[in-house]
């Protein structure tokens, strides 16, 4: 400490601007990799979706079967998440993140080798368990590089990766199951291993990019370093002092509660809407190729991507984010309503995208308002 102060007495006039270059330089060395595993952590977990529509049908699953596995995923993620959160503390974010995206990435892959229902629930509830982890590990990792004031706008970016995850994958996927009989391995197989690969890849790039905070970051230099360390020294000094009397508060506020049920309502619709859409365009237009309902998959989640940036930028200076959340989730109410309207594909479309809008605008907004009426102390509980 007696050292940093020295150190400190040596900082120039202009520290605020240095301070600045500091956080823009831990910026573009960490967030591009980061919303790039971000992106290919939702591709991995939905790509299922687009699989289904040759793959349910060669390995004899029915509609039911394929949406219990595809649910059996959420069981694994949920037991396991708080596990690997604790693996995360005890090995390092930059060790244990690469291990969930390398696991993930293989698990991922072995899914050409189901056979049948049983087979693909335990590949989904490996997949679900191995993903564990990942998000709140990279928000616990992002917690120890940068300044709260700069999180919430840092997270939109990677929950802008949800939608864009779709809006990529769906094409890509359903080009890939054009290659069905290339080498003899159906096209859904050449889906599942080509989009696995890169998570593998980039999982170990990880170990090479990431460092586990400042003080071990050797492209930064001194100044830089110490820069980082004084801004987060009294946010650092504040969770120190977490306690769990402090924390079980916060499970217990009703308003807490009331967030959880939103939440859980908003991640139910968004991925329900991930997984089946690709069906169900397959179901109302027989007649399509696998090439079109990707093609036609993508477009609700493009729509979705750009309202989520616009949205976030209009909404957070023209109402509170409560306000925000409840007019999305009106709105995307009433288009999963539309969704319901038979005999127009159209419409059914146009509803979805109106849903997918609504749930992914309103993703920013959610998670700023724990923090408009619990105390620091109590946040990381929410």
């Amino acid at each position: 400490m007696v050292a940093q102060a020295r150190e400190a007495e040596c900082i120039p006039e202009h520290a605020v601007q240095v301070e600045d270059a500091a956080f823009a330089k831990v910026a573009w060395r960490l967030l591009p990799i980061l919303v790039v595993s971000f992106t290919l952590n939702f591709l991995d977990r939905t790509n299922v979706g687009v699989a289904a529509l040759t793959m349910n049908e060669d390995v004899g699953l029915s509609a039911s079967q394929f949406g219990l596995g595809s649910g059996l995923f959420f069981l694994g993620y949920c037991l396991f998440d708080v596990p690997s959160n604790l693996l995360l503390y005890r090995f390092g974010a930059r060790i244990w993140l690469s291990r969930i995206m390398v696991t993930w990435g293989i698990v991922s892959a072995a899914t050409i080798f189901v056979t049948g229902p049983y087979s693909f629930y335990l590949v989904r509830f490996l997949l679900g368990i191995a993903e564990a982890g990942f998000f709140p590990g990279v928000a616990f990792y992002l917690s120890a590089w940068f300044p709260k004031a700069s999180r919430a706008k840092i997270l939109t970016w990677f929950l802008v990766a949800i939608p864009a995850s779709s809006l990529i994958g769906s094409p890509l996927s359903g080009l890939l199951l054009e290659m069905d009989g290339v080498a003899g391995l159906a096209g859904w197989k050449w889906l599942l291993i080509i989009e696995a690969l890169p998570t593998i890849l980039v999982g170990l790039l990880l170990l090479k990019v990431l460092a586990d905070g400042p003080e071990k970051a050797k492209w930064l230099t001194g100044v830089e370093r110490l820069a980082i360390l004084r801004r987060l020294d009294n946010e650092r000094s504040e969770q120190a002092h977490h306690s769990l009397h402090k924390l079980l508060p916060a499970l217990m506020d009703t308003r807490v509660l009331l967030l959880a049920g939103v939440f859980l309502a908003l991640s139910t619709g968004s991925f329900g809407v991930q997984i089946w859409l690709p069906l169900i365009i397959k179901h109302e237009q027989q007649h399509f190729s696998n090439l079109t309902i990707g093609l036609i998959s993508a477009i609700p989640f493009l729509f979705a991507t750009v309202a989520m940036v616009i949205w976030s930028a209009v909404g957070s200076r023209r109402g509170s984010a409560a306000g925000n959340v409840i007019i999305t989730s009106v709105l995307a109410s009433i288009g999963f309503a539309a969704a319901l309207i038979p005999g127009s594909f159209l419409v059914s479309m146009a509803g979805i995208t109106i849903a997918l809008v609504g749930m992914n605008a309103s993703r920013g907004f959610f998670w700023a308002i724990p923090s408009q009426f619990l105390p620091a102390s109590q946040l990381p509980a929410a």
